[in-house]
């Protein structure tokens, strides 16, 4: 009975984990979207190069790398190798990648 109660209680403590990564979770609006693909579009940047960085979800920015402001987003957008990437700008973490 006590391998039953340690094994649930461990099954319990995964799926509480799993539910604070799933609250970080960055959710961004269908209206949001709209704003920044129109803005992005008006204002076009230069693409920079990052080596040693993936454009991948969740993959932080170096400090070096400007990030230029969305309005009415609280996200910014940098082009890099020639990809629209949304970072969070207090964490600076690509929360998408737009092709």
């Amino acid at each position: 009975m006590k391998m039953h109660l340690t094994g649930a209680a461990a099954a319990l403590l995964l799926l509480a984990g799993v539910g604070a990564v799933a609250a970080q979770d960055v959710v961004i609006t269908p209206e949001q979207d709209t704003v920044v693909r129109e803005y992005v579009k008006k204002q076009p940047l230069a693409s920079v190069k990052i080596p040693g960085v993936e454009l991948n979800i969740g993959t932080a920015l170096p400090d070096t790398v400007e990030l230029h402001e969305v309005p009415n987003v609280k996200y910014r957008y940098v082009v890099v190798d020639n990809r629209t990437v949304l970072v969070d700008p207090s964490t600076r973490k690509i929360i998408k990648v737009y092709d």
